[in-house]
């Protein structure tokens, strides 16, 4: 095969991935819109007060999140990237367990410290002062933080870790202080990244469910999604629901193509991270200022984790693992979470592979596929979800169809993760030996053996581990699909939650966190092998 054929096929195979995706995340929908004439009118969705009312508070707490997510990751990110003390590397590590583990775990862990009945509340009455009120708006901006502060720093870490080295040599010769370092170099390189960060975060928090599920408290805080799901779930209002699908996809969409028109990278890549060798000294008055945001940023993002562990050891565990129930759902949650990854690997790695074909003779071609992976963020999983459960529920029992759906709907949801982790390294691995490989002839799967899987074999791990930890803590479609005979973890967890049985959900959110972990470190050692040798 000759390298131009090769590339020819690399491109058909990534286009047919992401036609496939796209299809997928729209047909149900455009189906269901053209076959039914349930939905309502366009008057009728500007005259609903409470419709209105549901979409500025979408936009109030996506935005109000993305403010205080990024302001804060900034400090955190220069702290971070200037720390030299034992055990950086397993602090930036941890920083991905908000968004390893799964979303209703995060929201247990939050209620467990800043809840009413929570550590920092008992703390404030044995002052004398009152108890926190966690529910509604203020505990949406504190969870949408706790997940979304350590992304937005890791990615400005990252973008700190691209400066230059000798920016950092030339800081350290000439003596410049902290502040003039970080006016010189730190804030440029940080203020590149702040539109990717930022127009990331509010995508996540406008398209957020699970967390405004819990922790809404009513119709005053209710998105966008819970919207969609009320509809469907406790109304059974099909029109209504097309409706705010629609009207969601739309916000989305004008929320995505104003990020971008600002500058905002929507499909920023993150990769497994690296270290710069700086050369500038601090003062002892910025060491201890770091030093305090430091502790203040990983006590915030690990304090909750310690106590979901503590009131997970406290629960009965063994009668938790004794309980067939639990046990059911333990099985059909890693079944659909293997499933869903491998899925996801395999279209996001055909679509990685055809965005390097095309880089170099139609970059503009690889770009519209880079953000057609990445249509999820777009179509939200409850709308994706919310499409095939009514247009399904047309022509079978949709209830029977529930596990290929949650587990396409899952795979779709990982695709952008996976193709950020990815591209990076295949990008690089082919601006380092692309031309060699080139001159040697090596096409197709010689090509795919000698040249990108050595490159994307330790990402290959991380995306693996990121696609299953997205499927094992999902809750927005198996919200809608789960019923007696189609249980996951997740769902089981927010059944007892709803039937005020805390011990039992403690319980289950220490076994959620611990095997979502525990799959993710196995995955990723797995498939990661050795390390590759550094081309120094």
């Amino acid at each position: 095969m000759t390298g131009a054929a090769d590339r020819r096929l690399r491109a058909g195979l990534g286009l047919a991935a992401a036609g496939l995706l796209a299809a997928y995340l729209g047909g149900g929908f455009v189906v269901l819109f053209l076959a039914t004439d349930a939905a309502p009118g366009l008057g009728a969705l500007v005259g609903d007060s409470y419709l209105r009312g549901v979409v500025l508070f979408t936009l109030e707490q996506a935005l109000l999140s993305t403010l205080l997510a990024v302001a804060g990751a900034v400090p955190l990110a220069v702290a971070l990237h200037r720390a030299r003390f034992p055990g950086r590397a397993l602090v930036l590590r941890l920083f991905l367990l908000p968004q390893a583990l799964p979303v209703l775990v995060g929201a247990l862990a939050i209620i467990t410290i800043w809840g009413r009945n929570g550590v920092l509340s008992g703390g404030l009455a044995a002052l004398g002062l009152p108890r926190l009120d966690l529910y509604g708006l203020p505990g949406i901006l504190l969870a949408h933080v706790f997940f979304n502060l350590p992304l937005a720093a890791r990615l400005m870490v990252a973008a700190l870790d691209r400066v230059p080295a000798e920016s950092w040599k030339l800081a350290g010769q000439l003596g410049l202080t902290p502040l003039a370092t970080f006016r010189l170099i730190e804030w440029p390189a940080i203020r590149g990244m702040l539109p990717a960060a930022a127009s990331l975060v509010v995508m996540l928090c406008v398209t957020s469910f699970t967390l405004v599920l819990v922790l809404g408290g009513g119709p005053g805080a209710t998105t966008l999604e819970v919207a969609i799901y009320q509809a469907l779930r406790y109304d059974f209002d099909p029109g209504r629901a097309i409706a705010l699908s629609l009207l969601q996809i739309g916000l989305t969409a004008a929320i995505l193509a104003l990020a971008t028109r600002l500058g905002g990278d929507a499909v920023a890549g993150f990769g497994l991270g690296g270290r710069a060798l700086r050369h500038d000294r601090g003062s002892l008055a910025a060491t201890l200022g770091l030093s305090a945001v430091l502790v203040l940023g990983i006590a915030f993002v690990l304090s909750p984790f310690a106590a979901v562990l503590v009131r997970g050891l406290a629960a009965d565990l063994g009668a938790l693992l004794a309980d067939a129930a639990v046990r059911r759902a333990a099985v059909t949650s890693l079944v659909v979470a293997f499933a869903a990854a491998s899925l996801a690997l395999v279209l996001s790695g055909l679509v990685v592979l055809a965005i390097e074909a095309l880089a170099g003779k139609r970059p503009r071609a690889a770009r519209r596929l880079e953000l057609a992976a990445s249509l999820v963020l777009v179509i939200p999983p409850v709308v994706v979800g919310a499409g095939w459960f009514l247009a399904l529920r047309q022509v079978t029992d949709v209830f029977a169809a529930a596990p290929y759906i949650v587990v396409a709907t899952n795979a779709g949801m990982a695709v952008p993760f996976a193709v950020r982790i990815l591209a990076p390294a295949l990008a690089s691995a082919n601006a380092e030996s692309g031309r060699l490989a080139d001159s040697l002839g090596l096409a197709g799967l010689a090509r795919l053996r000698y040249v990108d899987g050595p490159a994307m074999r330790a990402p290959l791990g991380l995306a693996f581990a990121f696609a299953l930890a997205i499927s094992l803590g999902d809750l927005g479609a198996v919200a809608l699909f789960g019923n007696q005979d189609f249980v996951t973890l997740p769902y089981l967890l927010l059944q007892r939650m709803g039937s005020y049985r805390t011990d039992d959900a403690a319980g289950l959110a220490l076994i959620l966190g611990v095997l979502c972990l525990g799959l993710m470190l196995v995955a990723e050692r797995g498939l990661a092998g050795a390390p590759r040798p550094s081309p120094r």
